[in-house]
């Protein structure tokens, strides 16, 4: 007998435990206890797969447009194939600009700011570059070598205006959006600073020196359109404006933390010693030089 309820001691106590585990995880569920890390991660699950294409969470900020991975992908490989035939197509630029910033690319440009004094006071005053923050009357009276005069003649030379930028809306971090709004409208002092034009060629060489110096994605994959370019500008290109960019762009101070409302009045060349960049060969007159070529050649054949 004494050895039979030796057997069936353990038999009993394990019984016990089971039936103790069973209540605690009961209470454990009930409503009155906190929710458990596992319920936590289940919820959070939930709610990723609730969003689609149909069920969006609301904006982070106006303008602002989730979007799905599939939906990003695509946005991404469209806008990138469509660029590169009609790189002119500036709202294509934009889209892909912002599909392929992140996960990783905009946060690091914010992180860049976040460490540079300069940079933090801009993400924390966030100024905006449009025709209604900017006199363009007050540039024009500017110095001929200031900064501000060379933008505004730049704008002036090209047709273009500060209002030609689209709205940051894929991008799902409202800091993070406003950082690459904020690289979108220095584009134009990008030009006026390194004097390259608003043509194929020209903008192909600046987002070479974007991307040294900023690693956005888009810019890289803008280089991409140099296939389209005649064999006169490739051979340009990759003997001249590409080691000029990535040698200028990787050695340089990250532009995005320079405040060009503050350095209006600057001689050009002195913020460009400052920042470490060259001006690179005045591309607009080699191709005027060498439109003149094409005449004369042009009339001497036609006098023969």
């Amino acid at each position: 007998m004494d050895a039979a309820l030796a057997r069936l001691r353990p038999v009993s106590t394990a019984r016990h435990a089971v039936r103790a585990a069973t209540c605690a995880a009961c209470a454990s569920s009930s409503p009155s206890s906190p929710p458990s890390a596992s319920s936590a991660a289940l919820s959070s699950l939930a709610a990723r797969r609730a969003f689609s294409a149909l069920n969006r969470p609301p904006p982070n900020y106006p303008g602002h447009v989730p979007l799905t991975t599939v939906e990003r992908a695509g946005l991404a490989i469209g806008s990138s194939v469509m660029s590169l035939i009609d790189p002119y197509r500036h709202d294509l630029i934009a889209a892909l600009g912002e599909a392929t910033a992140t996960p990783y690319f905009i946060y690091r440009l914010r992180d860049a700011m976040l460490a540079d004094p300069t940079g933090r006071r801009i993400l924390r005053l966030r100024p905006r570059i449009t025709s209604q923050t900017l006199s363009v009357a007050a540039l024009r009276a500017l110095p001929s070598n200031s900064l501000g005069r060379a933008y505004v003649d730049w704008l002036d030379r090209e047709g273009v205006s500060p209002d030609t930028r689209s709205a940051v809306r894929y991008i799902d971090d409202e800091e993070c959006a406003y950082v690459m709004q904020r690289y979108r409208e220095c584009h134009d002092f990008f030009h006026a600073l390194t004097g390259l034009p608003v043509v194929r060629e020209g903008e192909v060489a600046l987002k070479a020196f974007e991307f040294a110096n900023t690693l956005i994605p888009m810019t890289g994959l803008s280089t991409l359109a140099v296939a389209t370019l005649k064999p006169r500008e490739r051979q340009r290109f990759w003997s001249i404006y590409l080691p000029w960019a990535l040698r200028n762009g990787a050695r340089s101070r990250d532009v995005i933390n320079v405040f060009w409302e503050e350095q209006l009045e600057r001689d050009v060349d002195d913020l460009r010693a400052e920042l470490g960049i060259e001006r690179p060969p005045d591309l607009r007159s080699i191709r005027k030089r060498e439109r003149e070529e094409r005449n004369r050649h042009k009339e001497a054949q036609a006098r023969v």
